[in-house]
């Protein structure tokens, strides 16, 4: 069985991969020929994952299965959520977000955020949807080297480290990202 994954991000895909069974191959969008920008439009983390793979099923013909992520901030009433990528701006990298972030928080005491991602999987003309929620609070300052995006200034909850100071190993166990996929695989071996 075939399945795109509709990104072009080669560590998200590698790392999906090696957790299906073999009898699954995934495909990126590279490989099966879309090179364009897929819109993400919507207004909802879940809105943009089904945007994206509904996008890749009709223009493409393929199963597919699409992530959209957030980071929600229960002080700033949600905020960014689904703007969580271009927080700062269309043109931001992610140290103006995290920037812009923490200057958002600076006079607040509320700190609780959670990540939430949405896998939209469109499998034999049938959509389902795959949640995976991390808990945590937005730290005061940046720490830590490693992972991508809010990671240095997320703490999850139960850990005294931020995403970007833990291991890949945890934080695929206990991430937002993890716990859809674990869903979305669990489904899939159970399909198939």
């Amino acid at each position: 069985m075939q399945l795109v994954f509709a990104s072009n991000n080669k560590n998200k895909i590698r790392e999906v991969q090696s957790m299906l069974p073999e009898t699954i191959k995934i495909l990126s969008l590279e490989d099966i020929g879309c090179f364009e920008e897929i819109p993400e439009t919507a207004d909802t983390i879940e809105g943009n994952a089904i945007l994206k793979a509904d996008y890749v099923t009709k223009n493409y013909g393929h199963d597919c299965f699409a992530d959209d992520t957030g980071l929600e901030v229960n002080s700033l009433d949600g905020a960014p959520g689904v703007f969580s990528a271009r927080y700062a701006g269309l043109q931001c990298n992610p140290d103006d977000n995290m920037n812009k972030l923490l200057q958002a928080l600076s006079h607040k005491n509320d700190r609780t955020a959670r990540f939430k991602t949405v896998v939209a999987l469109n499998l034999g003309g049938k959509q389902k949807l795959f949640t995976g929620i991390a808990d945590g609070e937005i730290t005061l300052e940046k720490t830590g080297t490693g992972g991508f995006g809010y990671d240095p200034i997320f703490k999850p909850t139960g850990y005294n480290e931020t995403f970007a100071e833990i291991s890949a190993e945890i934080k695929n166990n206990i991430s937002h990202r993890g716990k859809a996929t674990h869903k979305l695989i669990k489904f899939l071996q159970a399909t198939h």
